[in-house]
């Protein structure tokens, strides 16, 4: 069987055991760590498997047609690939695919206002109370800060919020925007801890309806305003600009527009904060399974490809930071809370949706602790002298942020 070949080369390292459709079981791997047991239903998987693995493993257990035994689950198989692949290709055939994928991804990421939306609302404007299964309080659906590894979720989410605005320097009165608010969690905050005035844009109808209402109920409606709209439809100009979770979803060929629209929202002597996933071995392309099922014309960055059009916007980077790990922590936690609830999930959709997300967290998850996946926190200005010389300040007023939130609350406003 030529799939079993494949798998030979690749699993090098653990215990994994295959089942085929006609019953007979091979075992690949050194026999170290826990046992792993796949079990194909039909005859075309391994075909299918050998010629795609990327698109059509996925897609195999979304179907039921491969499944993992029990106390196995989808993620230890995923953990046990990608921990022997790494950044590496399955072999030299896929490296080729790989290539092929990266030459069209100019085509398949192109995300003009209408086509934006569209792929938006593909992923964001699914029924709400999914979201609600595993994320905090605060629906905060980006990566988590654990400045300490014994936070709950709730805690680091709250911490990713005031290390953010700690690193933008935020002053009473600021008008600040958040491009991609998501339902509302930061620009909120923001608001709250710091005395903005918060513009918050997104392209998601439910999500804007959840914003909207969380600021009504808050009492921040004067403070915050959110609205349906594409960022390069705005005319305004902003103190500080903030994007979280966003920017994978503007495509490689939309950098330039994207970092152009960001100098020309800014004031002169404006700053803006970019948290984005980012990927460590270069340029490359995003994964076919995630593409067609979760994030259709999404793509994570290398570095080196956001710090080219940074350059070439006339903006300057004033500071990078990289994040290891946190978001497989978050994703850990995320995935935990589905599978406790997944129930509730099956009863919104189906079956087939549960078994979608479930490879969908699993595979997220590997990806940052097996293939170098991280998050990358650029810090951007239009001028070379608006931030202090150190990045003392930073830390300053992340403690300052935190020690507010133990004293008795009340919201700013400009003067205070």
């Amino acid at each position: 069987m030529i799939f079993g070949v494949l798998l030979k080369k690749v699993v090098r390292r653990g215990n994994l055991t295959l089942v085929t459709a006609d019953g007979k079981s091979t075992t690949f791997g050194d026999g170290s760590g826990d046992p792993v047991t796949v079990r194909l239903h039909d005859k075309s998987v391994a075909y299918e498997l050998t010629l795609n693995p990327y698109l059509k493993l996925g897609e195999a257990y979304m179907d039921g047609r491969l499944t993992v035994d029990p106390p196995a689950t989808i993620y230890e198989l995923l953990d046990l690939l990608t921990g022997n692949l790494g950044t590496s290709f399955a072999g030299p055939v896929f490296e080729i695919y790989g290539a092929l994928r990266r030459m069209k991804r100019r085509i398949d990421q192109h995300n003009p206002i209408g086509k934006a939306q569209k792929n938006v609302a593909h992923h964001y404007d699914l029924d709400g109370g999914i979201y609600d299964l595993f994320l905090d309080r605060d629906k905060q659906y980006s990566c988590a800060y654990f400045q300490h590894p014994e936070m709950t979720l709730e805690e680091a989410q709250l911490a990713k919020k005031r290390h953010i605005a700690a690193k933008l320097r935020i002053e009473p009165g600021m008008r600040v925007l958040d491009i991609g608010c998501g339902w509302g969690g930061m620009a909120l905050t923001l608001a709250e801890e710091t005395g903005a005035e918060v513009v918050g844009v997104t392209l998601s109808q439910e999500q804007l309806k959840v914003a909207q209402r969380r600021a009504e109920e808050r009492g921040l409606t004067d403070q915050v305003e959110f609205r349906l709209q594409d960022y390069r439809t705005l005319k305004e100009n902003f103190d500080r600009i903030v994007s979280v979770g966003m920017f994978e979803h503007v495509g490689v060929g939309h950098y330039a527009e994207y970092f152009g629209g960001v100098h020309h929202l800014l004031t002169h002597d404006g700053l803006a904060l970019i948290h984005t996933i980012g990927r460590l071995d270069g340029p490359g392309s995003t994964n076919p399974w995630i593409a067609k099922y979760i994030f259709p014309g999404g793509y994570i960055p290398a570095l080196s490809e956001m710090a080219l059009a940074v350059e070439r916007s006339g903006l300057f980077m004033t500071d990078v930071e990289i994040l290891r790990l946190h978001y497989a922590e978050t994703l850990r936690e995320w995935r935990h809370r589905f599978m406790e609830r997944r129930a509730e999930a099956a009863r919104i959709y189906d079956e087939r949706f549960c078994r979608m997300w479930e490879f969908y967290l699993a595979g997220s998850e590997t990806s940052f602790r097996n293939e170098g996946m991280v998050v990358f926190q650029m810090q951007i200005a239009k001028k070379i002298e608006s931030l202090p010389l150190t990045r003392d300040y930073m830390l300053e007023d992340e403690r300052r942020l935190n020690a507010r939130a133990e004293a008795p609350r009340h919201r700013l406003i400009a003067g205070d």
